[in-house]
Formats: C-alpha cells, sequence, structure tokens
C-alpha cells in the first residue's frame, strides 16, 4: 500500500487535504457544542409559548426624569392578613335547618363552632352575639351548605349587625338585595365564601367595621337589582348616606384588609373603598370586569391611606384602578398602588388618579391593552 501511495503522489495528496478537513470539523462540532453549553438563556423568550401565539405588549416604565414632588411609600401596615386555621369538625353545634341555624345564632356564645350541614337554608340570618378577641364565634360548613334569602330584591342574606369577633367560612350566600352585611363589626374574618347571584353588593362593611379580614371569597352575579350598585367588596358608606347610617359623621370603616378574592361578573366595581376609610390594604385579589356596566373601573378608592397591591385585573370598561375626590373632607389621597397588573383591554387608563393629590403609582405595576396608557400621572 506505501508502495502504491509513493507510486501515486497525487493520491497521498489527496488522502492529506481529506484528513486535515476531518480534523478541523471535529475541532469546530466540539467547540460549538462547549459555547452551546455555556451560553446564556434570552430572558425575553418564552418556550412554553404555543406557535404563533401573540403575548400582550406590557408597559412597565420607568420613573420620569422630571422632578417629582417627594413621596414616601408606607410599609404594608401591620394588621394580620393571614386568616386563623378554622376546623368545622371542632364543632360545639350542629345545625342542619334554617330554624336551627337562627337559634343558633342567637344563642351563640364566644368560642362556638356553629356547623352547617350540606343543604339549602332559606330566611334572612342575623348575629347580634359578639365572640372575643382570644374566642371568637364561628359560623362554618361546605360550599353546599347555601344560605338563600329566597329573592334578590329582599334584604340581607346574613347580616352580622353589631356583632364583633366572627369567623364565617366556607358557605355560600345567595338570592339576596345584599349578600354579607356587616354594621359594626371588629375583628371578624369572612373566609372562602361563594356569593353569587345579588340584588346590589355581595360583601360590604360599614358603620365603622373595623380590623376585619375579607380573605379567599369567590364573588359574582351581582347587581340584579341595579346595576350601578353590584360592587363585589363595599367598604364603608358615601357621603351622601352618612346622616343615615353614622348620624351624620364620617363611616371610620379602618385598617380592613381585602385579600385573595377571585371577584368577577359584577355590574359595579370589584371592590369599592369610600370616603371616610383609612389604612385599608387591598392585596392579591383577581379581577375579571367583562360584566361591569355601571362604573367604570375595577377598584375605585375615595379613602385615604390604603395599599392597594399584587392585584391582577382584567377587561375593564375604562380604567383598572382608580381614586376620587369626593366632598370637602380630604379624602382620596395618600394612597399607594405598586406590583399590580392590569390587562384592561379597555379604552382608560391603567391607573387614573381624580385628582392626583397625594396618591402613588408606583412604577413596578404593569399594565397592558390600556388605551390611554399606563396612568395619567407620571409613577415613582
Amino acid at each position: 500500500m506505501i508502495t502504491q501511495l509513493t507510486e501515486r503522489p497525487w493520491l497521498l495528496a489527496a488522502l492529506s487535504f481529506l484528513a486535515g478537513a476531518v480534523t478541523i470539523l471535529l475541532v469546530w462540532g466540539i467547540a460549538s457544542l462547549i459555547a452551546a453549553g455555556s451560553r446564556p438563556i434570552d430572558a425575553g423568550a418564552n418556550p412554553t409559548s404555543s406557535p404563533g401565539r401573540t403575548e400582550s405588549p406590557v408597559e412597565t416604565p420607568e420613573p420620569s426624569d422630571e422632578e417629582q414632588p417627594s413621596a414616601t411609600i408606607p410599609a404594608t401596615p401591620g394588621t394580620d392578613s393571614q386568616a386563623s386555621p378554622v376546623d368545622c369538625s371542632s364543632s360545639t353545634v350542629e345545625v342542619r335547618s334554617a330554624d336551627e341555624l337562627s337559634s343558633a345564632l342567637a344563642d351563640a356564645e364566644p368560642g362556638d363552632v356553629i356547623e352547617m350541614a350540606p343543604g339549602t337554608y332559606v330566611g334572612e340570618f342575623v348575629a347580634t352575639v359578639s365572640g372575643t378577641d382570644d374566642d371568637p364565634i364561628t359560623l362554618c360548613g361546605p360550599a353546599d351548605a347555601v344560605l338563600d334569602g329566597g329573592d334578590w330584591k329582599g334584604d340581607y342574606v346574613f347580616h352580622l349587625d353589631g356583632a364583633r369577633y366572627w369567623h364565617l367560612k366556607g358557605f355560600s350566600v345567595t338570592n339576596g338585595q345584599k349578600g354579607v352585611m356587616a354594621d359594626g363589626t371588629v375583628g371578624s374574618t369572612i373566609e372562602g365564601l361563594t356569593v353569587f347571584h345579588i340584588g346590589d353588593e355581595a360583601i360590604h362593611l360599614r358603620k365603622h367595621s373595623t380590623d376585619n379580614l375579607i380573605v379567599g371569597n369567590d364573588v359574582s352575579d351581582t347587581g340584579l337589582r341595579r346595576e350601578k350598585f353590584g360592587e363585589g367588596i363595599y367598604i364603608g358608606t358615601a357621603e351622601s348616606n352618612w346622616e343615615t347610617i353614622t348620624g351624620g359623621e364620617p363611616d371610620n370603616s379602618d385598617r380592613n384588609v381585602i385579600q385573595d378574592n377571585h371577584i368577577h361578573g359584577t355590574t359595579s366595581e370589584a371592590i369599592d373603598i369610600k370616603e371616610g376609610t383609612t389604612g385599608g390594604i387591598v392585596r392579591g385579589n383577581t379581577f375579571d370586569g367583562a360584566a361591569i356596566v355601571g362604573a367604570d373601573s375595577w377598584v375605585d378608592v375615595k379613602g385615604n391611606g390604603w395599599v392597594i397591591e399584587d392585584n391582577r385585573g382584567v377587561n375593564s370598561p375604562l380604567d383598572g384602578f382608580q381614586t376620587h375626590e369626593i366632598g370637602n373632607g380630604g379624602w382620596g389621597t395618600g394612597n399607594v398602588f405598586r406590583g399590580n397588573t392590569a390587562d384592561v383591554n379597555g379604552p382608560g387608563f391603567g391607573f387614573s388618579l381624580t385628582p392626583e393629590r397625594d396618591n402613588v403609582v408606583a412604577c413596578d405595576n404593569k399594565v397592558s391593552e390600556a388605551g390611554e396608557g399606563y396612568s395619567n400621572v407620571d409613577c415613582r
């Protein structure tokens, strides 16, 4: 073979060229594999997106270069936002009918746990006895334990009437002019309820109801009686009704926490926070405003010093979040909006402050599909 190669120098040259080419290809391939292993992943890539799917643009502006008035974004108030656990298996009273439930509510004492069996409880139910901070009174049941007011043109399906330190958990509320009404309650928790098919608003804290928690509820199908009154969760009292509800004084329903609720199918705001209220939190809720016709935003804040954070909304007829100044009492200021996601799908702003006053829209909110843009004021 060697003799044949030496006798044919052209063949030797061809084999040498081929060996060199193979060597170059091997070196190039190994280098490419090393480079691919160390290449950073493009942060903008979305490998889980469906082929051909276009993601909605998200607008997250940087703070304005223009000098802004100094503003301090307050820390989250210290109210405990975690619902205390309730075990209905430790019930002290078990009820299976509307009459038994009414009797249990009337006879309740601090520390009682009233458990409702699955079924429909037709009537309008009232609690007037208070628990204590250490020993609240609990009313609980599964979602198929349904309080049915009988007619969405009627009255309140469940009323905490001056009753403090209650824990309402798990059951359903339907067919009343208002779903759950709380007057003058303190330290109460409304947790995991399903409130639906309601004439006006679903859950309402008023008449100086303070330091309460509304958490993990599913609210829908409100405003059957009148669309403009179909709020999901309503805090306080409008100034025009102070004379009737609070003797002419502002309704200081303060330091209430509204957290992790799913609010959809409401004809008015998902959450309406009235003038007179101070220092509450709206956190981690989800809104779908596709049914809103009696209002023009998911959240309307007319109180002072509220923190609205980490909420997510879709489908608004105009704006995502709003503030308003009502009356001459200095209301509608000092509120902070941060970490929210607003997929507006409407002609307005993600955040509309009317007027701006000392309200703050942080720059870490995310806004998409808003006809007017991120906000009517500069973020900071």
